[in-house]
């Protein structure tokens, strides 16, 4: 068995007194990944509407599909491979649907198009349920990309309503445009938007640079390499972000969901160590991961969610997360300010995981080689 390199480092926050902390560990139980659906064209993302039964995956290609009663769907959701660039770290790479979706249709895309350049757009779904209007398309933001990788490439909606796009730096080695840390570009940054006001979008007013000239006014925080995957636990109001490192390790990043301003560190550090410099860093002012591995045990982390569904109630407030070539399944949780109980789980390696997913019931999934797996208890 591959040797485990999890390190798990102390966070300097405080208990915060919730009472979901104290829940048991997993202890004895065992998981299995099922099958739901095959036969995909590089999938990436999967996501569903608060209640709904569906699933929706997102192609890399450029197309989603829908999942209904099992089934795969044989119309695409909606079809923008013309508009496409896909390959290697470019692609359609997620979909969000608004928190109103049911009365409003609305959800959102994040892709690399066919200059290779970030683009988030807003759609509406058209009067069949399973298809979107692709006449509906509307630009909430475009970003320049300089390299074909580090693109992020998720848009996701955090508990407080607002848009969260992630960023990468811009690709190639080392930051080499010094954007993480540049508060004057968005690229390695997490961007927070208010697309429920006027079009394309405003800008809340508790971001951190709002009202200011010497940053731009769409960060929440800064210090991010490859943000691939992040999300909330909803329940303890934390914040999950999972950075993809350069050379030698891999990142879990925790904090409040209502934290402005974080840095998380690159290309000052890299995960916890100093990369730049390298023989000593100043870490004042940095958010070190709460979790991290190294190129031992992986090569790309593949972040997941807190699970909080119904169906496996011993797992509820333990993350899950993965690593792209390895292919493992992970979980700890986080309790009192620190990571523990530390899992690799005896699962099946299924190939290469490019995701994780949360259906209408907060049950998790796990998308790898053109499949969709459902993390369920073991019979």
């Amino acid at each position: 068995m591959r040797r485990i390199a999890l390190c798990l480092l102390l966070a300097l926050a405080a208990c915060d007194g919730n009472p979901s902390d104290n829940q048991p560990p997993p202890g004895d139980v065992a998981l299995r990944l099922r099958q739901v659906v095959g036969g995909l064209q590089s999938p990436v993302h999967l996501v569903a509407p608060t209640g709904d039964a569906r699933l929706f995956v997102v192609e890399q290609g450029g197309r989603i599909r829908v999942v209904e009663n099992g089934a795969l769907l044989a119309t695409p959701f909606l079809d923008i491979a013309s508009r496409v660039s896909s390959g290697g770290e470019r692609g359609l790479l997620s979909m969000a649907f608004h928190p109103q979706y049911a009365s409003n249709g609305f959800f959102f895309v994040n892709y690399t198009d066919v200059n290779g350049d970030t683009r988030v757009e807003r759609y509406r779904v058209s009067a069949d349920r399973n298809r979107a209007d692709p006449a509906s398309a509307q630009l909430v933001i475009a970003i320049d990309q300089p390299a074909s990788n580090h693109n992020g490439g998720l848009v996701a909606f955090g508990p407080d309503g607002r848009l969260y796009v992630g960023m990468g730096d811009g690709g190639g080695a080392g930051d080499p445009l010094g954007a993480a840390q540049d508060p004057t570009q968005l690229l390695g940054k997490m961007l927070r938007l208010d697309v429920n006001g006027a079009a394309p979008y405003t800008i809340p007013a508790d971001n951190p640079y709002a009202g200011r000239t010497d940053g731009r006014a769409e960060i929440w925080a800064s210090g991010l390499r490859n943000p691939w995957r992040f999300s909330w636990d909803r329940a303890e109001s934390r914040l999950y972000v999972a950075d993809v490192g350069q050379n030698r390790l891999e990142e879990v990043d925790v904090v409040p969901a209502a934290q402005a301003g974080v840095n998380y560190g690159w290309d000052t550090m890299e995960g916890s160590d100093c990369f730049e410099p390298r023989d000593g860093c100043t870490r004042t002012g940095l958010t070190l991961p709460a979790a991290e591995y190294t190129h031992a045990d992986g090569c790309s982390i593949t972040g997941g969610f807190v699970y909080r569904g119904q169906d496996i109630p011993a797992l509820r407030g333990t993350y899950f997360y993965s690593d792209y070539c390895e292919g493992w399944l992970r979980s700890f949780r986080y309790v009192n300010g620190a990571a523990t109980d530390p899992r690799t789980w005896e699962v099946p390696n299924v190939g290469n995981v490019t995701s994780f997913g949360e259906d209408g019931r907060g049950e998790l999934y796990l998308i790898a080689s053109g499949a969709v797996y459902r993390i369920e208890a073991a019979a």
